[in-house]
């Protein structure tokens, strides 16, 4: 079993365990309400706006680095992050590999005004009634760990709820499916997740393949850390970087972010 493998048998555990604690029917009614009251935060306008935006991550650890940051509260990093000039915001809520929680991204939402994308392993239509009832405006899908029919009823379930679908693609047949289930958004994530290593030219590689003029905004993911890299990144059409690691070590996490949202604080 792979590290992807691990991680998606893990997610559907620990989802049998909180649909046991809240069932479905319960949750839905709260996620159905944010829904009619469309109280989303504009999370592709962010995405869309001149230059390159920056989605900063809160990432506690990961099963490549280990433990990132410890002792920092995550009010603090996000409001780091907004007064640094992201555009929005990317918080991990999966618990047994990244140690996140949907408290992470309920205390996330009270502490900044900033659109969120709820990071996890979204394998269950629970899933995006969570994230609606927690207050994400967006949610990530992962190609290699849904089949494509699956695929294509997530992303469906998450637009009519009201939700935009981050869709992750790591190859060519990816990018195929991706288009394939209607993703208008579309993040090239160079960490190969069965292996977790990381290779910055899989964003330069996919990027051709690409039509911008059918309406797809692109997002780099993983290994990205340098204004040079950010500023090359924009130079080839991609319209947001999601920076995580790099910002959760910086002493100051601030400064850091405004290095790389440079646009965003002139």
């Amino acid at each position: 079993m792979n590290a992807l493998e691990r991680i998606v048998a893990a997610t559907r555990t620990e989802v049998a365990r909180r649909r046991e604690e809240v069932p479905e029917r319960a949750l839905a009614k709260v996620a159905e309400r944010r829904g009619r009251e469309r109280d989303f935060r504009p999370f592709l306008e962010a995405l869309r706006a001149p230059g390159i935006s920056l989605i900063a991550e809160h990432k506690r650890r990961s099963p490549s680095a280990g433990i990132i940051r410890d002792g920092v509260a995550l009010e603090d990093v996000v409001g780091a992050y907004e007064r640094g000039g992201a555009a929005a915001l990317s918080i991990l809520t999966d618990g047994p590999s990244f140690g996140g929680s949907l408290d992470d991204l309920r205390a996330a939402r009270a502490a900044s005004s900033l659109p969120i994308l709820r990071k996890d392993f979204t394998v269950d239509p629970y899933q995006v009634y969570e994230a609606l009832a927690a207050g994400a405006d967006a949610i990530l899908l992962i190609v290699a760990a849904l089949d494509e029919p699956d695929l294509a009823r997530l992303h469906e379930h998450a637009r009519d709820a009201g939700l935009v679908a981050l869709v992750e693609v790591h190859d060519a047949r990816e990018l195929d499916a991706a288009r394939s289930a209607g993703a208008t958004l579309i993040g090239i994530n160079n960490r190969d997740l069965t292996t977790l290593r990381v290779d910055v030219n899989r964003t330069f590689e996919l990027l051709p393949r690409i039509d911008r003029d059918d309406g797809i905004t692109v997002v780099a993911e993983s290994g990205f850390s340098a204004p040079a890299e950010i500023d090359g990144l924009e130079r080839a059409g991609v319209a947001a970087v999601l920076v995580g690691e790099a910002l959760m070590r910086s002493v100051d996490i601030e400064a850091a972010c405004r290095k790389l949202a440079k646009r965003a604080v002139l």
